[in-house]
């Protein structure tokens, strides 16, 4: 009588906490709220199946891992143990979306004969599982079996890169999962669309590991999308864009060298009706490795003005500017009067191929003393196989002059060699007290946890794309609504936003000197509330942003962390408004793609009282002449409903001081 007391006590605790026993099986394990259920079936293979809301979305989906010294993990799988847990605890960032993150799901473990295990974890708002490994020694990992088996033939948003030597800048377009193959694989993160439901699947904790992307192997017809990895490089050569590419000529016939004692990364599935929960998530960085620094207390997350993009251009000024001490002087006095941390010194600043040769144009020391006492830190740019080669010396002089950190671009490779240069550029930057943010790079997959001093990634077709007609691919707006969704889930995403010259669908022309943006100036405006950058860029010239007082004035105020965040309205491709709260503020962006909307913005996340909305919105002409806005402000409290509307490409920013 005492053991079934027992037994009825345990059963009835482990359904309430979302794990369904059923004895003598694998337990089948939910979301915290129920609406997620997976199921692992141990056949000739490793099997799991996902069901969301009652609904089945992937069936049958076979894991395995292939490795040379101890044979293929996953065929003919032999139980030895099953753990299920019960997981709710609070992750504290050092920046981001939210000052707390709640991280709470319930885990199974199962571990094997052949000294692996799998964990699964279940969460309200996704699945993900991995592959751990307690081999002696070294091993070669032949390749990876992860899969998403679909029950039907679904659309999918993806970024068709079909190579692995790519700067991670594609448009997303859908296909079926049918025409997805070999030769027209993905990156991640990707999107398969069943109905209603969204299922995004990206990974997490990569280290030492090469980049997963997404593909269907052979000449099946089953609707399963599977994991691609890039071979291990034997052989490179310097090569690309002003051969500041290292190209691979030859690979391995393996993907991995790694330790035989390890946690593989994270196969990840966000799983979700609701579009507003993809651009909110933490899952990636819930996922990731803790932070493995002791002293975080240099990092410093801010706003950065930039030279590239306008050309260097000033007008009005009595000096010829260009990449000269004049030049950056102005941008450092910029920066010190409207509060920006940063001024990025991009290409040009050093030889391209040696970092102890600074251009004979620029008076270094005098520069970084001009800036350090203006308050204001300088990022340098350099080519990553030019830093990986002299990183020590390189970072050292860095450190000696009071750099604050390095803008690393052309990686354009995610094989575990190029995973390994994120980590150790990373690693090594953090001991001189560097931040680091990554251009011509994969998609982020948490490494700012365990690392924040790595405190941006692009990998997204950005403002730069508006400079030249490069691979015929442009951010408008549909895209750059898209991504909050798709790039954005992975984690920050330095898309450089801050055009202020702006055109309409019709109006646009590219130029070099003086670029524009495709999409209303509020657009652009929308996207520093929008998009996650703890390092956001103000691309254009100074002297664009002082003929506009209001703007800059939100431009200078408007922060790049956050203590809440919350998507009030989203649906992927159309538009997205986010609110987000830092200290007494509340900043509220809107973007909208070439569809013009009115939106009704419900404040009820406000706190008790009656405050001031300062509102700048697209003018009444923005459709005609794509600069257009109007500033105006409006009497709130928690029970107002704001309408505003957004032109064809447009957007908005609002904020309010709730002191």
């Amino acid at each position: 009588m005492k053991k079934l007391y027992i037994i009825c006590f345990l059963t009835t605790f482990l359904v309430s906490a979302g794990i369904m026993p059923v004895f003598g099986q694998i337990p089948v394990v939910y979301s915290p709220d129920k609406n997620l259920m997976l199921q692992v079936d141990l056949r000739q293979k490793i099997y799991y199946s996902v069901w969301y809301k009652g609904s089945l979305l992937l069936s049958y989906s076979p894991v395995s891992m292939n490795i040379r010294e101890a044979g293929v993990l996953g065929a003919n799988p032999s139980l030895l143990n099953q753990k299920t847990e019960y997981i709710d605890e609070i992750i504290k960032p050092l920046y981001g979306k939210r000052q707390e993150i709640r991280d709470f799901y319930n885990k199974l473990i199962l571990d094997f004969t052949g000294n692996f295990s799998l964990e699964f974890r279940v969460y309200n708002e996704g699945v993900a599982y991995r592959f751990i490994t307690r081999i002696k020694g070294d091993i070669t990992v032949i390749n990876e079996e992860a899969t998403f088996r679909f029950t039907d033939n679904l659309p999918v948003l993806l970024s068709p890169a079909g190579n692995f030597q790519t700067s991670y800048e594609y448009i997303h377009e859908w296909k079926n999962i049918l025409d997805v193959g070999e030769d027209n694989f993905t990156y991640l993160p990707v999107i398969v669309k069943s109905g209603n439901t969204s299922v995004a699947i990206t990974e997490s904790d990569l280290r030492n590991y090469p980049g997963m992307y997404l593909g269907r192997i052979g000449s099946h017809n089953r609707p399963q999308l599977e994991g691609i990895f890039p071979a291990y490089p034997l052989a490179v050569e310097q090569g690309g864009w002003g051969r500041f590419e290292m190209v691979v000529t030859e690979r391995a016939g393996y993907i991995a060298r790694t330790a035989g004692t390890r946690s593989f990364p994270w196969r990840v599935m966000i799983i979700t009706d609701d579009d507003r929960t993809l651009p909110g998530t933490d899952l990636v960085y819930q996922l990731a490795s803790p932070c493995v620094l002791e002293d975080t207390g240099w990092i410093k997350p801010g706003k950065v003005t930039w030279e590239w993009w306008n050309d260097w251009n000033l007008e009005g000024v009595d000096f010829r500017t260009g990449i000269n001490t004049k030049t950056y002087e102005y941008y450092i006095d910029f920066a010190a009067k409207y509060g920006l941390e940063y001024i990025l010194f991009d290409e040009g600043w050093s030889d391209q191929f040696d970092l102890t040769l600074p251009n004979p144009e620029l008076d270094m020391p005098h520069l970084i003393k001009y800036a350090s006492d203006r308050n204001v830190g300088i990022i340098l740019w350099c080519v990553w196989h030019t830093i990986d080669r002299q990183m020590d010396v390189a970072m050292d002089q860095f450190k000696q002059w009071g750099v604050a950190g390095i803008k690393v671009d052309f990686i354009d490779r995610d094989d575990q060699l190029a995973i390994g240069f994120y980590e150790r550029c990373g690693k090594e930057a953090a001991k001189r007290h560097l931040l680091v943010d990554y251009h011509g790079c994969s998609k982020p997959t948490g490494l700012s946890r365990t690392y924040p001093n790595i405190i941006n990634y692009e990998g997204v077709i950005g403002n730069e794309y508006n400079k030249g007609d490069w691979r015929g691919m442009f951010p408008t707006p549909e895209h750059n609504v898209t991504i909050p969704f798709t790039r954005m889930i992975g984690g920050p995403m330095d898309y450089t936003p801050g055009a202020m010259r702006n055109s309409t669908q019709t109006s646009f022309g590219f130029s070099n000197s003086t670029p524009m943006s495709r999409g209303t100036r509020c657009h652009q405006l929308g996207m520093y509330v929008v998009y996650d950058a703890p390092l956001q860029m103000l691309c254009d010239a100074p002297t664009e942003y002082i003929k506009y007082p209001d703007i800059l004035d939100f431009l200078a105020k408007v922060s790049v962390t956050w203590d809440q965040t919350i998507i009030l309205d989203a649906r992927l491709q159309d538009y997205i408004i986010t609110a987000r709260q830092k200290g007494n503020s509340w900043y509220i962006g809107g973007m909208n793609d070439w569809t013009e909307r009115t939106m009704d913005i419900p404040l009820h996340f406000l706190p008790d009282g009656d405050f001031t909305a300062e509102i700048i919105a697209d003018g009444i002409n923005a459709s005609r002449l794509a600069g257009d806005y109007q500033v105006r402000k409006q009497e709130v409290n928690k029970n107002s409903v704001l309408k505003i509307t957004m032109a064809p490409g447009g957007g908005f920013v609002i904020r309010i001081n709730v002191q």
